[in-house]
């Protein structure tokens, strides 16, 4: 696809970059108002069963979810018309889901500025290597790639590291604004934490908050994972990197059944969102239903996105994502790229790259 067919598509979408005052009070309204409804019936539910507590407390996890969707949009400033509305409101949700606003921002936005491009990795993103950078990696480089890249270790032991260690750190490039956010996110954390602990006891509230804490972290980084990670997404170095393809081509669209596109705030439309961050989340759907190129994208399912789980290494040559185990069969010289079948394998049919 031409330059100017690409700034065409572009432009298709901008008429959904606008936000409604109306509409964005309401997702706040029901967003909000039962996540702490959810919360409170988990904590009355301990003196019933602990097995009536947990699903609830599931539940409550997908609120936290679509609290950080709204995070997510004040983070874009899409969420409201003002500047200080967004940033006030991205501080308060980032607090209800541990994230500091001012850092997450900064890195959030290097990352839709270089999603795809090889050259500019490790801001934002999830970690990938190329076959050709693993096989010359050290033994201790690969084998800690292998520990990073463990599913276990992804979803289970992330969201622990992220949300409750990492996000109290400042980077080292973070300005002054950006450092004092963070540390004002990370004693309001220990504010409300501690106020929750006094008013119902630290048993009662660990036994609550760790599942819903742990449930929206690991269905969070599951989303930001497989909205990227699929067999033929989006790579290029630098001198051939195009922010359309790799918004086009290297997000999926997550077809999700209507609940859980509810709870996950439309987030699934992620290459609507890649293409035009200003899109509030309400708007992705019609601006997706409105621009049959974007209908086109690579479309991914609940059953068909678990394949993302055997995905370790970029193949350049290949223009795919391959498997540890296909690796070493590459190198027995038994692999050879799409002739294994796949039934529930996808591909992006945008037409912005021409494929043979």
């Amino acid at each position: 696809m031409s330059r100017s067919k690409e700034m065409a598509l572009k432009k298709e979408v901008t008429p959904f970059e606008k936000n409604d005052l109306k509409l964005s009070i309401r997702q706040l309204i029901n967003t909000l108002v039962p996540l702490f409804l959810l919360w409170a019936a988990a904590y009355y539910s301990l003196s019933i069963s602990y097995w009536l507590t947990f699903p609830i407390a599931l539940v409550a996890s997908g609120f936290v979810l679509r609290t950080f969707i709204i995070f997510h949009d004040c983070c874009h400033g899409s969420f409201f018309k003002s500047k200080r509305a967004n940033d006030i409101l991205g501080t308060i949700t980032g607090v209800l889901t541990l994230t500091p606003y001012q850092q997450w921002k900064a890195e959030h936005s290097i990352h839709h500025a270089t999603s795809g491009n090889l050259d500019k990795r490790g801001v934002g993103d999830i970690w990938v290597m190329t076959v050709d950078e693993y096989k010359s990696a050290t033994p201790w480089m690969r084998l800690f790639y292998r520990v990073y890249r463990n599913p276990v270790i992804m979803f289970g032991i992330g969201p622990i590291y992220v949300f409750l260690f990492a996000y109290r750190f400042n980077r080292k490039a973070a300005r002054r604004k950006e450092r004092i956010n963070t540390h004002l996110t990370t004693i309001l954390i220990i504010a409300l934490y501690s106020f929750m602990c006094w008013l119902i006891g630290w048993q009662a509230f660990i036994m609550v908050q760790a599942p819903v804490f742990f449930f929206s972290g690991f269905f969070g980084i599951w989303l930001f994972y497989v909205q990227h990670q699929f067999e033929e997404t989006y790579f290029e170095h630098e001198d051939e990197w195009s922010y359309v393809k790799a918004a086009v081509e290297g997000s999926s669209y997550y077809k999700l059944p209507k609940l859980l596109q509810w709870i996950s705030g439309n987030i699934g439309f992620h290459h609507v969102h890649h293409l035009s961050p200003r899109v509030p989340n309400y708007y992705l759907e019609e601006a997706h239903n409105a621009t049959p190129p974007l209908q086109k994208a690579t479309t991914i399912t609940l059953r068909s996105s678990l394949v993302a789980l055997r995905f370790r290494l970029w193949d350049e040559e290949h223009k795919q994502f391959i498997s540890f185990r296909e690796l070493k069969q590459a190198s027995r010289k038994k692999y050879i790229p799409n002739q294994n079948p796949n039934p529930i394998r996808v591909t992006n049919q945008a037409g912005l790259t021409e494929k043979p």
